[in-house]
């Protein structure tokens, strides 16, 4: 799961308007980085039990086949290259990943991942964040082969950058099992303070390699979804030791993230709220069109919350009434609402700036 994602006035249909809204610059590079929020399918290619490569995964892409994407159809990164005016990007481990398609960017996500490599350690072979920024050190010098040195620089540092990753670090470690090695090392605000300052370290490294705009993603509500209230809720409440934790860890990542762009001196990063913003259509779905917040569309036991979701799965007639696919992730059409709030969103929902404003600075330098 994790984290982990609109205005008051969004109402249904509004997905309609995402595919139209392009940002003013021509398409730029895309960058993703992070868990199975975002991964696009680089875990097809690993040996481990965190993948969605069957049906019905991608029951609602044009194929209606799985493509590891953790979503019956687009996921964040997908509406985001819409916005671009760009192809989605392929992941870095695919073997399509090479030529002109270096040019579009890739994605380095890999689901089970958190921002502590301890994190996730029952899924075994995943891509942690250590090493996908490896691969990204690979994919600049691919890059560089096929335009040169400079042009892949320029390339890297005018791309957007995507990174998702944390609520693993709760729901996959903290939180996994009673009395976990984290949890007895560390209270939980302790907790928070030390993921806040290893996520730092990451943005730190991010800026090393070259990325100069940087989406920085949040945890959603992480006790409200159908995984955690099938374990934690049988009255169907948002389970409280989550929730505190999304509420500790959210304020404290923008805190962050402001006080890095304040060293560097420019608004290299921007952090999206997504707590706040998923938290809107989960308290009241049926203004956003969905019929439910609580029950997935795909799963089984309580709130369809218990395992993975599979071929003898439960599963719904329409996905657009739910606001979750599965225990964890969020639908298409939910993902879609995310992605417009973070494009459009006000300063309760993104910070600095949003996502369309954050795109249009370098714009306004170049003119």
């Amino acid at each position: 799961m994790e984290s982990s994602v609109v205005v008051p006035w969004l109402i249904l249909g509004v997905l309609m308007a995402i595919s139209s809204t392009q940002v003013e610059a021509a398409a730029r590079a895309f960058f993703v980085f992070g868990d199975s929020l975002v991964d696009n399918g680089n875990n097809n290619y690993l040996a481990t039990t965190a993948r969605a490569d069957s049906p019905p995964y991608g029951i609602d892409t044009p194929s209606r086949h799985p493509t590891g994407r953790f979503s019956n159809g687009k996921n964040i990164p997908d509406f985001i290259s819409d916005a671009l005016g760009s192809e989605p990007t392929l992941p870095y481990l695919s073997p399509e990943l090479k030529g002109d398609k270096l040019l579009v960017g890739a994605n380095f996500a890999s689901a089970g991942i958190g921002i502590l490599d301890d994190t996730g350690i029952q899924f075994m072979n995943i891509i942690r964040m250590f090493r996908q920024f490896q691969y990204f050190e690979e994919y600049q010098k691919k890059l560089a082969d096929l335009v040169g040195k400079d042009e892949a620089q320029r390339i890297v540092s005018e791309a957007l950058v995507l990174i998702t990753v944390g609520g693993n670090d709760f729901v996959n470690n903290y939180f996994l099992v009673p009395f976990s090695a984290r949890s007895r090392q560390f209270n939980l605000p302790d907790y928070v303070r030390y993921l806040i300052s290893e996520y730092r370290k990451l943005l730190v490294r991010l800026y090393d390699l070259g990325a100069r705009k940087v989406l920085v993603t949040g945890t959603g509500p992480l006790g409200c979804v159908p995984a955690e209230l099938a374990m934690r809720s049988p009255s169907g409440q948002c389970a409280t030791e989550l929730q505190q934790a999304a509420a500790l860890y959210n304020p404290q990542l923008v805190e962050m993230v402001n006080g890095l762009n304040s060293q560097l001196g420019a608004n290299i990063f921007i952090a999206a709220n997504t707590q706040q913003q998923t938290s809107d259509f989960i308290s009241n779905p049926g203004a956003y069109g969905f019929t439910t917040s609580k029950i997935a569309c795909c799963g089984q036991g309580p709130y369809n919350g218990l395992g993975l979701c599979t071929q003898l799965s439960n599963l719904c007639s329409n996905r657009n009434e739910y606001v979750f696919w599965d225990a964890f992730h969020p639908s298409e059409r939910a993902n879609g609402i995310i992605v417009d709030m973070i494009l459009n969103g006000s300063t309760n929902y993104m910070n600095p700036m949003n996502l369309n404003a954050f795109l249009a600075l370098d714009t306004k330098t170049k003119t």
